[in-house]
């Protein structure tokens, strides 16, 4: 069977930026892209990690070869096997035919593997066998392993070496993947390059207008959580939305808007508290909504786990360590409160409340405290044992 040649990346991503921490990535990933040795690319969310693993591609001898990509996050575990290793006919249940997998797909080329720190420690196993070997075997096949020359970039926004600490990854896998490291900065430690991203993606837009100095000044005040990723869909929806020959501050969404409050704007601290505090205090205002905006921030991965329980930690500070107080806080209705138990719960976010209530001794546990814990524990367990066939909404 020949390997098709048709996701071939030989002309290189456009790179938007002239900051001093984006040239120095670019010029140490120019460098990077040289050699042969496996990549990690890690930063937030939405900071461009795959456009920057193109670029490495790009510059690469193997420019000219095929550039695949796969999500470890968005392919089942079940399949992931299958979507990497290829798979024979009948080796599993809908197997109808056989498939050739993408590492066999990028031979002579490269493989970027996004997000790995979420693949199982049993497919990371798998990866290693491969890494040391450079060989692929077909899931259900009886034919000598595949001998493949691929180059890999692997991207994540979590912290891998405490993963390792924690059990949750292969340190033998990080030290093989982790030939070159490369840091790719959040969008806040590159504020100088926010007007060139506004032109850029008016320009892709096909709708050039000026933008008034006080929106310009509240763009680069605000912390950006999503990165790029979200300025490209704020930009997007400002050229929308204009009325007018220029983008007007009635024009930015609320929660941008908000930044332009005398005194709104802080330095920079540590990301997760300095996210976790923005988000708070627009939810108090009402500028953003909690199912509107945190959960899908969240769920396209702008914002982390940690992220979040810093976020609810705030509330349940603020609401004597009670989850229906922080109902009130967040803007949420009465009836949200299973809701919001089973969101948190499902996607490991739930916060221990205990630690925010006042008192310096034991405490008479209210049958509503009671009543609370045992919901809560129900909807942990329901997680745990449902896995990824729950439905949480």
């Amino acid at each position: 069977m020949d390997v098709p040649r048709t996701e071939v990346a030989s002309a290189l991503p456009r790179l938007v930026g002239r900051s001093a921490a984006w040239t120095s990535t670019l010029e140490k990933a120019a460098r990077v892209a040289r050699g042969r040795t496996r990549v990690v690319l890690t930063g937030e969310s939405g900071v461009g990690k795959s456009i920057v693993a193109r670029y490495l591609h790009g510059q690469s001898p193997r420019a000219h070869e095929p550039f695949l990509t796969i999500s470890c996050a968005s392919v089942p575990d079940t399949l992931l096997e299958s979507e990497l290793f290829g798979h024979e006919k009948g080796s599993f249940t809908g197997a109808s035919k056989p498939r050739m997998g993408r590492l066999r797909q990028a031979d002579r080329g490269t493989a970027f593997l996004d997000e790995i720190g979420e693949m199982s420690l049993r497919m990371q196993g798998l990866l290693l066998r491969f890494l040391e070997t450079g060989e692929v075997r077909p899931r259900g096949a009886d034919a000598p392993d595949i001998c493949v020359d691929v180059r890999v970039i692997a991207s994540t926004n979590k912290d891998l070496f405490a993963m390792v600490a924690d059990g949750r990854f292969r340190e033998d896998l990080l030290y093989r993947l982790n030939g070159s490291h490369l840091a790719i900065p959040s969008l806040r430690d590159r504020r100088e390059d926010i007007p060139l991203f506004v032109e850029h993606i008016m320009a892709s837009c096909g709708r050039r207008m000026p933008v008034a100095p006080a929106v310009m000044q509240a763009l680069e005040s605000y912390s950006w959580p999503g990165n790029v990723r979200e300025i490209q869909n704020v930009v997007e929806q400002m050229v929308a939305v204009a009325s007018g020959p220029a983008i007007e501050l009635a024009d930015l969404p609320p929660r941008i808007a908000a930044t332009t409050a005398p005194g709104s704007f802080v330095p920079r601290r540590e990301r997760r508290r300095r996210l976790a505090d923005d988000l708070y205090e627009q939810l108090l205002s009402g500028s953003c909504g909690f199912w509107e905006d945190i959960r899908p921030l969240l769920l396209n991965r702008d914002m982390t786990r940690a992220d979040l329980r810093q976020l609810i930690g705030l509330g349940l500070a603020a609401s004597g360590g009670t989850y229906r107080g922080l109902l009130t806080r967040f803007g949420l209705p009465p009836q949200d409160y299973k809701r919001l138990l089973n969101f948190l719960a499902a996607h490991d976010c739930s916060v221990d409340c205990r630690e925010f209530r006042a008192g310096d001794g034991p405490r008479a546990t209210s049958e509503p405290d009671l009543r609370d814990r045992r919901l809560r524990r129900d909807m942990a367990w329901k997680s745990r044992l449902s896995g990824s066939g729950q439905t949480v909404v």
